[in-house]
C-alpha cells in the first residue's frame, strides 16, 4: 500500500472545514462523539482527478480526527449506473491505498427504509402522486422569473396518494406517467424546493436489486436520509449542491431520521487542460477517441494509474490544492510536476535506445561479455544495483553521433568522429571509422574501448566530450513504447465555440519503439522507470509481458512546454 502517512489534510493555515470540524468536538453540547464522513460516488462512470480531492479530504479529515469514512454508492438511477463502475471505482481507491469503514455502502441498501419515509410524507400530507408527462413537470415548475404552476393533483386525498404510489411501485403505471412528488413551495424563489421529484418510474434492472423495484427514489430524497441512517455528521460535497442544502434540511426536519446530518459545502478545483465531466468523457470513450476509459491519456484514476502516476504523487497534488469556498484553477503542470518529483526519488533506472546506431567496438573479442554493475538509483543505494553486459557490438542513440568535427565541446557532449566519449557505468570509446550505406546514412561507427578506463578515470591527455547511453545489441531486445502527450493543448478545451471532440491532440500518442537493456522485459506490470536522458516510463499494467514489452511514457524528465501555450 502507498504510505499516506501526512499525506491528507496538511495543509497550514488549517482550513474552514478542520476549523468546523474541531470546534464541533470542542462543544459541550455536540451531537456525536466521532467524526463521521462519507464518500459518495454514483457510479456511472470512472473516478478522475477531481475526485481526487474529495476523496482525500473525506478520509483526510475522518483519520485526522479519528473518525471513519464510508464508501456508499449512491445508486439510484440504473439508467447509467453498472456494476463495472462500482468494481472500477472499488479498484481506484483501494489502490489510492484508502479504506473506509465498515462494508463498502449503497443507497440501495436502504430502499425499503426510503420507500417507508415516502408513505410517511405522503400520509403527513407532504407529498403526492403527479402524472403530468416530464415535459410539463419541466414547464410548470417555471424558472428563475416566473413562479410554478400547481399540479391538478396537489392537493388530492392522503387516501388517493397512498394508492396512486402503491400503484406505481406494482409496476401499473409506465415510465413517464406517474411520480412522487414532495408537496413544498411552487413559489419559492430556490428552484430545488419547487415540489421535487421523489420518487419515478424506471423498468431497468438495477445492478443490486436487480427487478426488484421498478421505482427509484431521486438522489435529492436519497442522500441526505442515507448519511443520517449512517450517521454522518459532515456532508462535504461541491458547491454546486448549496441550492439543495434546504431541500437536505427539509427532509431531515419531516422525516423520523435518527440522526441529523450537516451539509458543507466547498469549491471544486477545476485542472487547466482537462474535461472532468463524466458525460464528456464517456463520449471520448464511446466515440473511440481514447481506448477506453484507462486509456493512459485520461483524466481518470485507472488512466493515470496505467499511465504511471502514483497515488502519492497524486496525494501531493491535492494537498496543494487549497480547499475553500471559492472555486478556482489549478494548471495540469502542477500535477506533472508532483509525478516527476515523486518518480526521480523512487523509479529505477534504466539505459533505452530510441533511434539505434550500431557501435562496434573492435578491440573487444566477438564472443566476449564483459559484466559490469550500475545503480538501479544513484542517490538511493539501498536500492541495489543493476547487471549490465558490454559487448562488442552494442546500440547507442543516433543522435548522439556527429561527423561534424568542429562542433565545440559546450555544443555537443557527445561522440564525434575521431575523439571520445563515455559509455555509461562503463569505458571510455574513441570513433575511428564511419561506415554508411548506399543513401549515405551513418550504418555503424567502429569504435576502441580503452582498457582499465570502466568506473576509473581517464588515461593522461584523453579527454571524453560527455557520457552517453547505450545498450548491448546482442543481448538487448525490441520494446514497444507508447509517448503519450496531453489529450488537449488548450487551457479550458470544454470551454468556447466547436465542437470538443475537434479539439483533440492528434499527437497525444504516438508508438514507436525501442532497444532496451535484457532485464527490462521481465519488468513487473506497473513497475517504473526513468529511461536515461528520455523520461519516465512504466511497464503497462495491461499488455507487457516479458515476450512482448510494452512501456508507456509516464512524464518526459523536464517540462518544455511554453510559456504561452494556451
Amino acid at each position: 500500500m502507498p504510505d499516506h502517512t501526512n499525506m491528507t489534510c496538511t495543509s497550514t493555515p488549517r482550513h474552514f472545514l478542520e476549523h468546523i470540524m474541531e470546534h464541533d468536538l470542542s462543544r459541550a453540547d455536540a451531537p456525536f462523539s466521532q467524526i463521521v464522513t462519507r464518500f459518495p460516488p454514483e457510479p456511472n462512470g470512472y473516478l478522475h482527478i477531481g475526485h481526487a480531492s474529495s476523496i482525500f479530504l473525506n478520509f483526510g479529515l475522518a483519520e485526522k480526527y479519528k473518525g471513519r469514512c464510508h464508501l456508499r454508492f449512491d445508486d439510484t438511477n440504473p439508467e447509467t449506473e453498472g456494476q463495472v463502475y462500482v468494481d472500477a471505482i472499488i479498484e481506484d481507491i483501494r489502490w489510492l491505498g484508502l479504506q473506509w469503514d465498515g462494508k463498502v455502502r449503497y443507497a440501495s441498501d436502504y430502499f425499503d427504509q426510503l420507500y417507508e419515509w415516502a408513505l410517511h410524507l405522503i400520509r403527513e400530507g407532504k407529498a403526492y402522486v403527479d402524472y403530468q408527462d416530464p415535459e410539463t413537470l419541466r414547464l410548470t415548475r417555471g424558472d428563475f422569473k416566473r413562479p410554478g404552476t400547481d399540479s391538478p393533483t396537489r392537493n388530492t386525498s392522503v387516501e388517493e396518494n397512498l394508492a396512486g404510489f402503491e400503484k406505481m411501485r406494482a409496476g401499473h403505471y409506465e415510465e413517464g406517467e406517474a411520480c412522487l412528488r414532495a408537496r413544498i413551495d411552487m413559489q419559492s424563489p430556490n428552484m430545488n424546493l419547487r415540489d421535487p421529484v421523489l420518487y419515478r418510474i424506471c423498468k431497468t434492472p438495477h445492478h443490486q436489486t436487480g427487478n426488484t423495484w421498478c421505482i427509484f427514489p431521486s438522489y435529492d430524497f436519497a442522500h441526505g436520509q442515507e448519511d443520517a441512517i449512517e450517521g454522518i455528521t459532515h456532508s462535504i460535497c461541491t458547491m454546486e449542491f448549496q441550492d439543495h442544502r434546504p431541500l437536505y434540511d427539509w427532509f431531515l426536519d419531516h422525516l423520523p431520521v435518527p440522526s441529523r446530518p450537516v451539509q458543507y459545502e466547498f469549491a471544486r478545483t477545476n485542472i487547466s487542460h482537462t474535461v472532468t465531466s463524466k458525460r464528456k468523457l464517456k463520449r471520448l470513450v464511446d466515440e473511440g477517441v481514447v481506448t477506453g476509459w484507462d486509456d493512459p491519456r485520461m483524466p481518470t484514476l485507472s488512466g493515470m494509474r496505467r499511465r504511471g502516476y502514483t497515488p502519492e504523487a497524486i496525494a501531493q497534488f491535492t494537498s496543494m490544492v487549497s480547499v475553500s469556498r471559492t472555486e478556482g484553477m489549478a494548471d495540469v503542470s502542477m500535477l506533472e510536476s508532483a509525478i516527476r518529483d515523486h518518480l526521480n526519488q523512487t523509479a529505477a533506472r534504466t539505459m533505452v535506445v530510441l533511434n539505434p546506431l550500431k557501435l562496434v567496438l573492435t578491440n573487444i573479442p566477438e564472443e566476449m561479455e564483459q559484466q559490469l554493475t550500475a545503480p538501479v538509483h544513484p542517490q538511493r543505494p539501498e536500492m541495489g544495483e543493476r547487471k549490465l553486459s558490454l559487448t562488442r557490438e552494442i546500440y547507442i542513440d543516433r543522435a548522439d553521433f556527429s561527423e561534424d568535427t568542429s562542433l565545440s565541446r559546450k555544443r555537443f557532449k557527445r561522440l564525434v568522429a575521431g575523439e571520445y566519449v563515455r559509455l555509461r557505468n562503463a569505458c571510455i570509446i574513441r570513433a575511428d571509422k564511419v561506415i554508411k550505406d548506399a543513401d549515405g546514412e551513418f550504418e555503424e561507427i567502429h569504435c576502441t574501448a580503452l582498457s582499465g578506463t570502466a568506473g576509473g578515470s581517464p588515461p593522461e591527455g584523453v579527454r571524453p566530450r560527455g557520457v552517453i547511453h547505450w545498450v548491448s545489441a546482442r543481448l538487448g531486445r525490441w520494446a514497444q513504447l507508447r509517448l503519450y502527450d496531453r489529450l488537449f493543448l488548450q487551457k479550458t478545451p470544454d470551454t468556447g465555440e466547436g465542437d470538443l471532440i475537434t479539439r483533440v491532440n492528434p499527437d497525444s500518442l504516438l508508438i514507436t519503439k525501442a532497444w532496451i537493456e535484457s532485464g527490462l522485459a521481465e519488468a513487473a506490470p506497473e513497475q517504473c522507470f526513468q529511461f536515461e536522458r528520455e523520461g519516465y516510463f512504466v511497464a503497462d499494467r495491461h499488455d507487457h509481458s516479458p515476450e512482448h514489452p510494452v512501456f508507456n511514457l509516464t512524464i518526459p524528465l523536464k517540462d518544455t512546454r511554453a510559456s504561452s501555450e494556451t
